[in-house]
């Protein structure tokens, strides 16, 4: 299977991300909606990722700071491909909008992950919605989408 990723605007593709990081988020990882969508979702830069029959199976986003956030992944398409492709799209993104460097606050057991691709870890270990997160961020220079896979 093929995946194709787009740009998105919020406004025009509100509601396929919404479904998704909905499903991912909310009712998977059990998020408060409140928390999950957050007023930086009206300024960031939105990706859509789509599979063969052009159905929405994940999406992220570049927030104005570097913070690249909310990548959220049907179960069904969870492999390297998809993960490669969306990150590798969103670090470009932020190259083109001008960034030296890409950040993302991702749950523990992926720092090591992370790590392997460029990222450093930045700060101490913080929670956000109930879950203990680090900090890391990486030249966009230096990222490798080489060994990257992510479970969750």
């Amino acid at each position: 299977m093929s995946y194709h990723i787009d740009k998105v605007e919020w406004n025009t593709g509100k509601d396929l991300l919404q479904q998704i990081r909905e499903r991912v988020f909310v009712c998977e990882l059990h998020i408060p909606k409140h928390i999950e969508f957050d007023n930086l979702d009206c300024n960031a830069l939105h990706v859509l990722v789509t599979d063969d029959c052009q159905t929405p199976v994940a999406t992220g986003r570049l927030c104005s700071d570097g913070l690249i956030g909310r990548i959220a992944v049907l179960p069904e398409h969870r492999n390297r491909s998809v993960y490669k492709s969306l990150l590798t799209y969103i670090v470009n993104l932020a190259q083109q909008q001008g960034y030296d460097s890409v950040s993302i606050n991702c749950i523990l057991n992926e720092v090591e992950r992370f790590k392997q691709n460029g990222f450093e870890q930045q700060g101490i270990v913080f929670m956000e919605a109930g879950i203990p997160r680090q900090r890391m961020q990486c030249p966009i220079n230096q990222f490798d989408t080489k060994p990257f896979t992510l479970v969750h």
